[in-house]
């Protein structure tokens, strides 16, 4: 975009209250605003004849592709892989996502992994709970510090978690698509679209993090080749999609001791089912795609809206904007 444009009507979907819908209504005015519960089918349906711009508690679907005039879409979460699709770019839809939100507390997570998982917490817990005092091979145990976390993935999650990694004294590596300098806390970075690979990475890492989109580019990036150059004692995490894991070579990796451990919080199929054989797997500690909340993530989420409202109008480049190397076909997460 390089010019002006004007905001005319506003479908939302979004379950903002109080504060936070008033700003949200100050941040788009004058424009009309379509307030409606995302099941009511009817009424989205009669406001996307409308509407040019929609912000959305979930993804977009094919309503969205046959509105006449909607031109942005603001898809009000972190991944947009169930949005990335071809027909966004044949339409010609801009469409940006809540990304960056939680990016704090999601690179808290990974720490958590990588704690629990170098202290061994679930040996210890059960000693515990069993009046035990220690367990064995305590005395090789080593901490996070000097060790080496590999980041794939920096975008708001990854640029954060550089930083904790960094503070607890690990060397840290990076990779990303893009070619950049170094964000703070990064000593090495590798760069796809300057042909690097992350196999280096994968090799040197005592602790690799996934936090990264999931793309065609990166739908199981990690499988059993990658793994495998992985170091025996080395753990791998995942706060991306499922999908960026070949989920049976992981768990052929995590049996047969090719790595040392994993930390789930994402999965290809979600809920995870109850026969998954990774409920199993040794040494791994699995959450439920769930992450505790920063304070007020919804108006860390208008922070985002607001400031794109803005770049809209103006013609300005705007926050976590989809674009053609997020289009994601490879999988079945479809709406």
């Amino acid at each position: 975009m390089s010019h002006a444009t004007e905001i005319k009507t506003v479908l939302a979907t979004v379950e903002y209250e109080g504060a936070h819908l008033q700003r949200l209504k100050e941040a788009f005015a004058p424009a009309e605003m379509i307030l409606l519960n995302r099941r009511d089918e009817a009424g989205i349906a009669a406001a996307l004849q409308k509407a040019d711009v929609a912000l959305l508690h979930g993804d977009l679907d094919e309503r969205f592709f046959d509105a006449p005039n909607l031109r942005w879409v603001h898809c009000d979460h972190a991944g947009l892989n169930k949005t990335a699709r071809p027909e966004v770019f044949e339409k010609g839809l801009i469409v940006t996502s809540s990304a960056g939100r939680s990016g704090p507390v999601l690179a808290e997570h990974v720490m958590y992994f990588a704690l629990a998982l170098t202290y061994r917490f679930p040996a210890f817990y059960k000693a515990q709970q069993d009046h035990q005092w220690g367990v064995p091979g305590q005395e090789q145990l080593r901490g996070l510090y000097g060790k080496t976390m590999g980041i794939l993935g920096l975008g708001n999650t990854g640029k954060e978690l550089a930083v904790r990694a960094k503070a607890f004294g690990m060397q840290v590596l990076g990779y990303r698509r893009s070619v950049t300098t170094p964000p703070p806390g990064v000593d090495r970075l590798y760069c796809s679209d300057r042909g690097d690979t992350p196999d280096e990475l994968l090799q040197e890492s005592d602790v690799v993090a996934l936090v990264l989109p999931l793309s065609d580019a990166t739908h199981h990036l990690i499988g059993q080749r990658e793994l495998q150059l992985m170091k025996r004692s080395a753990y791998i995490v995942n706060l991306a999609r499922g999908a960026v894991i070949d989920e049976s070579a992981l768990l052929d990796a995590l049996r047969t001791g090719t790595i040392a451990g994993a930390g789930l919080d994402t999965f290809a199929t979600e809920p995870l089912p109850a026969d998954s054989p990774l409920w199993d797997a040794p040494n791994t500690l699995i959450t439920p795609h769930c992450t505790p909340a920063v304070p007020d993530r919804i108006g860390r989420s208008l922070d985002i809206i607001c400031s794109n409202a803005e770049a809209y109008r103006t013609g300005q480049p705007m926050i976590n904007l989809l674009t053609i190397k997020d289009i994601y076909t490879k999988g079945l997460a479809r709406i």
